[in-house]
């Protein structure tokens, strides 16, 4: 027999005899991985998937510590997967809260300028929505008031679609809807990847799982995650931790209320919200993190904080941005000037209307060259995809993601079989 054919047959023989624990492995159990496992089991019922999350519970992360916003989509450059995505998934994030049951309002939401510079790019966002199919109206300032009687600006857009729902519910819901084995307290140490083989996953409890395909949906993480299956993911994920408040006097606002975004950063500033439960968030602002899970300036990893600094990109980010880091590091140590910042909105609120609340982290994942990487990017290697980056509007647009992930982990999945 030929030396090539007599090492099919061998690859051959030990595909047949390892006992696979699963067909697909997904690493990590927020929004997007669970909203993964959801769509593989339906789209091939039979198809077994595991899901390991190194948390107690799903959704610790940002799934669970952002502020309930289903985004309309107006904010995302028309055609990109954030524009699509974000306004099919926020129609299907309304259904699927119906359907199950979980908690959520579709109460539109206003974006005001406060100052005559910003009329230009509210405009645009004007004809940003439209080109996304999105309704949007005009509104002038007694307008405004209609809406939001402390509101104060001289211009705004209302856009209808907007809603909140509890984001941390949906996700529970959708590992249980799945039909996937989840296991939680499994946080992955080591991944052995075989191209003809599949993968073995080992866990920090000492557990070995095997799949034939890996999903990488690890968010704050998804960057090591790839390069411990021994892809390049040509990212490095700097964390941004965004800090909240709640409003004492909820009273104050009634619903939605977003200043005009820079288009030169992926944040949206800091904003007004009334959640599901009625109480209402300001925020949140964005500073570089300590830590992947710095929830706060306490939180130091001195190993993770020398991953960002040996990044090109961490340093090109402060090089060019350094005036508009400055403004959130003062609102962070300064809740009077966190305050004035809120008070362009609500010109009512007074410093002690403000009380903490917990904070979250964006993985926010940079090119080399300091770049923000401004789409959900997902790639592929060899038996596995992953998702490097899918902050905010991943939530909202976490059922069509999952689809989208789904449908290639499948066509892995096909192939290697």
């Amino acid at each position: 027999m030929h030396y090539r054919n007599r090492e099919v047959v061998q690859v051959a023989r030990q595909v047949r005899e390892i006992a696979y624990d699963c067909d697909v492995l997904v690493v990590g159990g927020g929004i997007v991985g669970l909203s993964t496992a959801y769509a593989i089991t339906r789209a091939a019922p039979g198809t077994r998937v595991t899901v390991l999350e190194k948390e107690p519970g799903p959704a610790r992360h940002q799934t669970g510590r952002n502020s309930g916003v289903i985004h309309s989509g107006i904010y995302y450059r028309p055609g990109s997967l954030k524009a699509r995505y974000a306004v099919r998934g926020a129609a299907e994030m309304v259904k699927f809260c119906a359907e199950y049951g979980v908690a959520h309002a579709v109460t539109g939401k206003l974006i005001v300028a406060t100052d005559r510079d910003e009329l230009p790019r509210l405009h645009a966002l004007v004809q940003r929505g439209r080109e996304n199919g999105i309704p949007v109206r005009e509104l002038g300032p007694a307008q405004i008031t209609e809406y939001e009687p402390q509101v104060r600006g001289l211009a705004a857009i209302h856009v209808g679609t907007t809603g909140v729902c509890d984001f941390g519910a949906v996700a529970r819901q959708l590992a249980e809807a799945s039909g996937a084995e989840i296991r939680y307290g499994a946080r992955v140490v080591r991944v052995d990847r075989r191209a003809e083989l599949g993968v073995a996953v080992r866990t920090a409890g000492g557990d070995v799982v095997r799949g034939r395909v890996l999903v990488n949906c690890a968010g704050l993480y998804c960057d090591e995650v790839a390069r411990l299956a021994g892809d390049e993911p040509g990212v490095r994920i700097v964390p941004f931790r965004g800090e909240y408040y709640e409003l004492a006097r909820p009273g104050l606002v009634r619903g939605l209320v977003y200043p005009v975004p820079d288009p030169a950063f992926p944040f949206l500033g800091v904003h007004l919200t009334r959640g599901i439960d009625g109480s209402v968030h300001i925020g949140p602002n964005a500073v570089p993190a300590l830590a992947r899970e710095g929830y706060g300036w306490g939180v130091v990893r001195p190993r993770e904080v020398a991953g960002t600094l040996a990044w090109p990109g961490a340093w090109a980010i402060a090089r060019r941005h350094w005036r508009y880091g400055l403004g959130e590091f003062r609102r962070s140590v300064s809740k009077g000037a966190f305050t004035d910042a809120v008070r362009r909105l609500l010109p009512v609120v007074e410093e002690g209307d403000l009380v903490r609340a917990p904070a979250g982290v964006r993985a926010q994942a940079v090119l080399r060259d300091g770049t923000l990487v401004d789409d959900f990017l997902i790639k592929e290697g060899a038996r596995a995809v992953h998702v490097l980056n899918a902050p905010s509007p991943a939530a909202t647009a976490s059922l069509p993601i999952g689809r989208e992930v789904a449908r290639r982990a499948l066509t892995v999945l096909r192939t290697s079989m």
